[in-house]
């Protein structure tokens, strides 16, 4: 008896106990939602401006172990432009279960203390409404969220599948599974996750029926905020296959597509470091394999500071632009308007004197792999003080030396333009034939002016430049010297110009290369 009134208090006091420290943990997490929701306005202002948006919550119910609390995304009052037309909100419904043990978390079987676990669904109004028509009643993702005292979140997002069709578009997603992970300061933040299959079913303004799709998308990166209020980080994008067709007909599949990008803060503190690796397993147009490629580019050397200048001046630029309706129904206009916003700030990266290296780029076949290398050493703006001595270096005032590296199998070459040709509609004995003389023809060409060597069957070039002179493949001259190698034969040429084949009539198009 004694055994069983024991038992019988050490569950009340435990009950007590939990009642308390969930009421307690419940007031904690309803005066953090404040601070939350501003650390998201900043976020939201700081990285998309351009959006419009702002956070806010509403309906906030707190009770001993759960609350409920509406959070709203929402025009910025007096915005220039928005994702939202003014009076459109997108609602999230947030079911918070209060600490230390939330019920939620213990379902998981997780036992780390935490402030709270919240649930996370979109509501179904006026602005989502088309979105519940296609995914038959239901949220368009799930969040499961887990709230620590220190702030830091980890979250859990389940996206359900989508089948949306309307007239001639037809979109069909499989849903996805994704986790994202924030520190308590918003500094630190990683995402992991992916998806199976989607697909996009359109006609288009050639009235062909275009369809493309996806295959297993996987993605895992993380990122940090630094000194200078810039993102810096890693990303790894995996795409295992995307195919597009025209008409029912296979136009072109892309095949263990592979992208890892990492930036970090150079020694110094001050200077940001980039390197991006791209990778493709396979090519197929038209069901013929045109080969796998690989790049890798680096650029470094580039001011924090000025990064983030750049970043904010060429954003706010960009969105003043797309605030103009005149501008965005001229496509020539939106182009040339944004390549003349990136020419006028792109002298701010350039002040600390980049370093671009390309190291390789290259494409192989059946017969062989051609490469290239490149490295572009920029000057920083103390050097640009300094007064240039010669016409070429006038000419190539910004570069500060340059050295690359090209290689090219003649055997490839042929290859590659004997494929291009059949898809052209050659048969392939004259893909073949053509395919032989044009590469033949482009390398007596560059032997011709000097620009290019062939030994071993390889076509190769190297080019160095550094002070105003010019190391052309064994050949030093200075930058004006190598301008004058273009010089056509009769206007002072030294090369008399190779005999070439009259080439054949060009053969008809296919018809996946142009509309009926």
């Amino acid at each position: 008896m004694k055994k069983t009134l024991v038992a019988a208090g050490v569950i009340v006091a435990l009950g007590v106990v939990w009642t308390g420290a969930a009421w307690f943990t419940g007031k904690q997490f309803e005066n953090r939602v404040a601070e939350m929701i501003a650390q998201g306005n900043a976020e939201l202002k700081r990285t998309s401006p351009e959006s419009g948006l702002e956070l806010a919550y509403q309906n906030y119910h707190r009770g001993v172990f759960s609350s409920q609390l509406e959070l709203v995304v929402k025009p910025v009052q007096g915005a220039q432009s928005s994702w939202l037309k003014p009076g459109q909100t997108v609602v999230l419904n947030e079911d918070v279960d209060h600490g230390p043990f939330p019920f939620a978390q213990l379902k998981k079987f997780n036992l780390i203390p935490s402030l709270a676990s919240v649930n996370t669904t979109l509501a179904n109004n006026a602005t989502t409404k088309a979105l519940f028509d296609h995914t038959k009643g239901q949220s368009l993702f799930t969040a499961d969220t887990r709230v620590g005292y220190s702030g830091a979140t980890a979250t859990d997002i389940t996206l359900v599948p989508v089948n949306y069709q309307q007239e001639q578009d037809k979109i069909a997603f499989s849903g996805g599974e994704f986790t994202v992970a924030v520190d308590g300061d918003s500094n630190e933040m990683s995402l992991k996750g992916n998806i199976d299959s989607a697909l996009i079913d359109s006609v288009n303004e050639y009235g062909q029926r275009v369809q493309m799709s996806i295959n297993n998308l996987k993605t895992d990166g993380s990122s940090e905020l630094t000194s200078f209020d810039e993102r810096i980080g890693q990303q790894q994008l995996n795409l295992e296959k995307l195919a597009i067709s025209v008409e029912g007909n296979e136009l072109a599949v892309f095949e263990g597509t592979a992208l890892t990008a990492k930036t970090e803060v150079a020694e110094d503190k001050k200077h940001l470091n980039s390197v991006v690796d791209y990778t493709l397993d396979s090519l197929k147009v038209q069901n013929q394999n045109m080969g796998s490629g690989k790049l890798t580019l680096k650029v470094g050397q580039v001011d924090g500071k000025a990064w983030h200048q750049f970043s904010q001046q060429y954003n706010a630029q960009a969105n003043a632009l797309l605030s103009q309706p005149e501008v965005m129904q001229n496509p020539q206009a939106y182009q040339e308007n944004f390549r003349q916003i990136l020419l006028n700030n792109l002298p701010l990266l350039l002040d600390s004197g980049p370093v671009i290296t390309v190291a390789p780029f290259s494409w192989k076949n059946a017969k062989g792999e051609s490469s290239l290398n490149l490295s572009l050493f920029f000057k920083n703006k103390e050097e640009l003080k300094q007064p240039v001595k010669s016409l070429g270096e006038e000419l190539l005032r910004n570069v500060k030396s340059l050295d690359g590296k090209l290689s090219i199998p003649m055997d490839m070459a042929t290859e590659f333009m004997t494929q291009v040709a059949q898809l052209e509609g050659y048969q392939k004995d004259q893909a073949e034939k053509l395919a032989r003389k044009q590469v033949e023809g482009a390398a007596a060409a560059g032997q011709m002016f000097r620009l290019v060597s062939t030994k071993d069957n390889v076509i190769s070039t190297s080019l160095q430049y550094a002070n105003g002179q010019v190391n052309l493949n064994g050949d030093k001259m200075p930058v004006e010297a190598l301008f004058g190698k273009f010089t056509l034969p009769g206007m002072g040429g030294e090369a008399p110009a190779p005999e070439l084949e009259t080439p054949m009539a060009p053969a008809p198009r296919g018809p996946m290369i142009a509309p009926q």
